[in-house]
């Protein structure tokens, strides 16, 4: 009979139906012998013996009437005792002897008290079931049923058992969790934590889900009373405030997400809803005190702020859900506002300013946006409403400056608002309009009308202006004047050809944003602008017409008798006289306008001019007027005062009387190279004078004109060569090509030695007196060769002819000069050659007189002296002949006064 088994046969017996899990068979045994098979025996047996892999559903009925203390109506006819039946009492007293049941106490088995033995034993099991097979769905089907057992088995289901069975879940299939049940328990409060957070183990495809790890793991791990402790504040008062090491620790990895991987953080922002936002599973629940929950609150808030701050990415959609966390976070700090979306808030642009300007903006307030970012001294991240309130504003700075090809993250725009760097936010400002100028819908005037509109937002916060625009704004251009804000949008108008939009509001307007100082400044700016910018110097083309066009674009602010519109003026004009010609300044790069200004002597461009065009020179005059408009456009600046903006025509006459001397200079050395000796001398004869004295009105020019005198000097040392050009007329000068050649080389030297520095007279001279021995030699030579012909044309010497006076000998002697001549006809009656006659010889009574050369060679003998004033006479009479247009009159009647006009230059000499 069953019921007359001994103590141990029972105790063997309950054993072999444990280790074959038959539980309908031990729940029998156990009922019947109910002293034996005590409660606490039981579930030794059951945790020593009972295999792990049985479901919990086999043996849940049993542990509940053990629980209960009952347990159903048995059949003991049921039993199968021959597994004891052949043992004797002695074999199985020392069986039941060498049983080792396990203890239903452990040293790590706090979490249920000692008089609770179903409880511990639960807990053990759990523990074996997860260590010995991993089998995570019987841990909760084994604890669901008694969760309500006793408080310290709910707590330790709801907040150890289910978090951890819930993290396992989340690994991909077929991999082990790092830790068993019995190691994650052991685990400190942070290291549990970052285990419960880490993604390393779970799909790829889900490891952003961070929010449901916050929400339905850490969430009711949080719950667990003695994972929190009391500390002093940080803010010095000695306050005690609970913390909870884990919770900080799940902050620190959220922040240290928001800087490796933001799109990790802003989803768990984004779908999480805080400490409140938890989700218990089974229906459990559980509630933390309310200083607690506040706790958790404010740090979450402050991690929130933080992680803003952190993350570095700079594209709209990033910006766009900060925006949404930011604002709906707001909310929590102020009563009666509804959330407004980032359209909305774009549009109405909200009044973010800070009230309080005395905050310590500063280098120290851009270290709390990198460092001690979850301190509860951190003034950007302590969660109230100013915190929140600035937040938002940098993050809609951020945004529009993205959003205009400006790419900020909300630190950047941070640093501008708190380093108040006036020139770093006057950069921004200018890298703004230039980026804004560079986008495809810039055509549309109302884009640009809203750019202005939150430019000037981004300097205050708000859209009511000062009344003075030197004050500081509270916005992240708070430094910069509102004046440079629309002056750097005027300019950008202009750039644009949005001309009627820049007279309507800076011109037309009731009262211009810009004063007409600021407005003109812009306008030559920007024409400048499009000035360098230009590729072709005709002004009626590309860039040089767009300049044109500016400034005209606001005519009653920007007038043409302005210093700076004539000199604009000037420079469009000398930049379109010189796209007539062909000009490369380096090789294989076109003349482009911008190196005109920016060129250090723009004159010598001139000079290319004329080395790359054959036979430019001839229009010297044209180069004249594009000198003169390079001065009159301030380049270059031989003297300061030429750098100013009202500078006069007067003050720039020395500038524009160098340039003209230099261009001359240029165009005859140009003609010489080109053998062209004749325009070359009519450039010395006809362009080159001695400098006069400066107005008293015009600056001291400390510029000698050394270029005048050189040109003269090398007219005048040009040998004629078979390639030099034959003269088109001779005029009053002698037939003889080579005296004709020296004479007018001796102008030219005679030229230099009027405009040249006392210190090169010395050259000129030697060079002057090898000439003139020249001429001499070249007068003799003609004189004798006229002899010779003579001699041998004399009629008497033919055979037949008779004895009477040829003509030549009634005429005056060629060796006579012209003056001597005309005298031996004073008393003659007038004809119509008579009057012709006498007209040339008033001409030639009224010349005035140059002074000698003693000054300048004061050492020279008085003979050398002499002959140069003779030599300096005749040259001077011959040259004011021509200019007084009677050198044809003396050519064409000549032999009335004195036949031969080269003779008598030979008689004269």
């Amino acid at each position: 009979m069953i019921s007359a088994l001994s103590p141990a046969k029972v105790l063997l017996l309950a054993v072999h139906f444990a280790v074959h899990a038959d539980i309908d068979s031990l729940a029998i045994l156990a009922g019947i012998h109910v002293s034996i098979l005590y409660e606490e025996l039981l579930l030794r047996i059951l945790l020593t013996f009972l295999p792990e892999t049985v479901r919990p559903t086999v043996y849940v009925g049993f542990l509940t009437q053990i629980v209960r203390g009952g347990f159903d109506h048995v059949h003991a006819h049921r039993l199968d005792s021959s597994p004891v039946n052949p043992l004797t009492e002695d074999e199985a007293e020392k069986r039941a002897k060498k049983l080792q049941l396990r203890p239903l106490f452990s040293a790590d088995a706090h979490t249920t008290p000692p008089e609770d033995p179903v409880g511990r034993f639960l807990v053990l099991r759990v523990r074996q079931i997860n260590y010995e097979t991993g089998m995570l769905a019987q841990l909760v089907d084994l604890l669901l049923p008694f969760a309500h057992h006793s408080f310290e088995l709910y707590k330790w289901t709801v907040t150890t058992v289910l978090p951890y069975v819930n993290k396992a879940r989340e690994a991909e299939p077929g991999k082990s969790p790092q830790f068993s049940l019995c190691q994650f328990e052991k685990l400190t409060d942070r290291e549990a934590s970052k285990y419960l957070l880490s993604r390393s183990d779970i799909p790829e495809q889900q490891r952003e889900n961070v929010e449901l790890c916050l929400r339905g793991i850490l969430g009711p791990w949080l719950h667990d009373i003695s994972r929190w402790k009391e500390c002093s504040s940080d803010d010095g008062t000695g306050t005690l405030i609970a913390t909870c090491p884990g919770w900080q620790e799940a902050m620190d990895l959220l922040l240290s997400q928001a800087a490796s991987s933001w799109p990790v953080a802003l989803q768990a922002f984004e779908k999480w809803g805080g400490p409140d936002d938890v989700e218990f599973s089974h229906g459990l629940t559980m509630e933390l005190p309310s200083t607690y929950l506040e706790h958790l609150r404010k740090s979450y808030t402050t991690t929130t702020l933080a992680c803003m701050y952190t993350i570095q990415d700079t594209g709209l959609g990033c910006l766009e859900r900060l925006y949404a966390i930011a604002a709906k976070l707001r909310l929590k700090f102020t009563d009666g506002e509804n959330y407004q979306s980032l359209e909305e808030a774009m549009s109405a642009l909200p009044d973010l300013s800070n009230t309080d300007m005395s905050a310590p903006w500063g280098h120290r307030t851009t270290t709390y946006m990198r460092n001690h970012l979850l301190s509860q001294n951190n003034p950007l991240t302590r969660p109230r409403r100013d915190s929140t309130k600035l937040l938002l504003a940098l993050i809609l700075s951020a945004y529009i400056l993205t959003l205009y090809s400006s790419p900020s993250s909300v630190r950047r725009a941070g640093d501008l608002m708190f380093l108040r760097d006036e020139r770093d936010q006057k950069s921004e400002v200018t890298k703004l309009m230039r980026a804004v100028g560079t986008q495809a819908h810039v055509n549309d005037s109302k884009y640009l009308m809203q750019v202005r509109t939150r430019l000037l937002w981004l300097r205050q916060w708000h859209n009511e202006q000062p009344n003075c625009a030197e004050v500081a704004g509270s916005g992240i251009f708070g430094m910069v004047d509102r004046h440079y804000i629309e002056t750097e949008f005027l300019k950008l108008l202009l750039s644009k050809g949005y001309y009627d939009m820049a007279r309507s509001i800076y011109e037309d307007g009731k009262k211009s944003p810009l004063s007409a100082e600021y407005v003109q400044e812009a306008v030559y700016q920007s024409a400048l602008a499009a000035y360098d910018n230009a590729t072709n110097p005709n002004r009626t083309r590309g860039g040089l017409k767009k300049c044109d066009e500016i400034i005209h674009a606001l005519p009653h602010t920007v007038g043409p008798s302005l210093a700076g519109t004539k000199r604009i003026e000037a420079l469009l004009k000398a930049t379109h006289a010189l796209s007539d010609y062909r000009l490369v300044l380096k090789q294989g790069e076109p003349f482009s306008p911008v190196v005109l200004r920016v060129h250090s002597d723009p004159i010598s461009i001139v000079g290319k001019i004329l080395e790359q065009n054959s036979h430019s020179y001839t229009r010297l005059q044209e180069f004249l007027e594009v000198g003169v408009n390079i001065s009159k456009a301030g380049l270059p600046y031989h003297h300061k005062i030429w750098a100013s903006e009202n500078v006069t025509t007067v003050q720039l006459t020395p500038n524009i009387e160098i340039a003209g001397h230099r261009i001359t200079a240029m165009c005859i050395e140009a003609a010489l190279k080109e053998d062209d000796f004749e325009t070359a001398y009519s450039f010395v004869a006809s362009r080159l004078r001695a400098q006069p004295p400066s107005s008293l009105d015009a600056p001291a020019c400390t510029i000698s004109d050394d270029w005048s005198w050189r040109a003269a000097m090398q007219a005048g040392q040009y040998i004629r060569t078979e390639r030099s050009q034959k003269p088109t007329h001779l005029g009053t000068a002698s037939g003889n090509p080579e005296i004709r050649h020296l004479e007018q080389r001796i102008e030219c030297l005679a030229t230099a030695l009027r405009v040249a520095p006392t210190s090169q007279l010395q050259e000129i001279l030697k060079s002057f007196r090898r000439c003139e021995e020249q001429l001499d030699s070249a007068i003799k030579e003609e004189a004798a060769n006229e002899a010779v012909w003579d001699t041998e044309a004399d009629a008497s010497t033919l055979p037949g002819a008779f004895d009477h006076p040829l003509v030549e000998q009634q005429l005056p002697s060629r060796n006579l000069t012209a003056t001597v001549a005309a005298r031996q006809t004073d008393d003659a009656p007038m004809s119509l050659l008579d009057l012709s006659r006498a007209t040339a010889r008033i001409a030639q009574r009224n010349f005035t007189s140059i002074s000698n050369l003693q000054s300048i060679g004061g050492s020279m003998s008085s003979n050398m002296c002499d002959r140069d004033d003779e030599s300096f006479q005749r040259v001077r009479k011959r040259d004011q002949l021509r200019e007084a247009a009677t050198g044809t009159l003396v050519s064409g009647v000549g032999w009335l006064i004195g036949a031969n006009i080269n003779q008598s230059n030979v008689e004269h000499r």
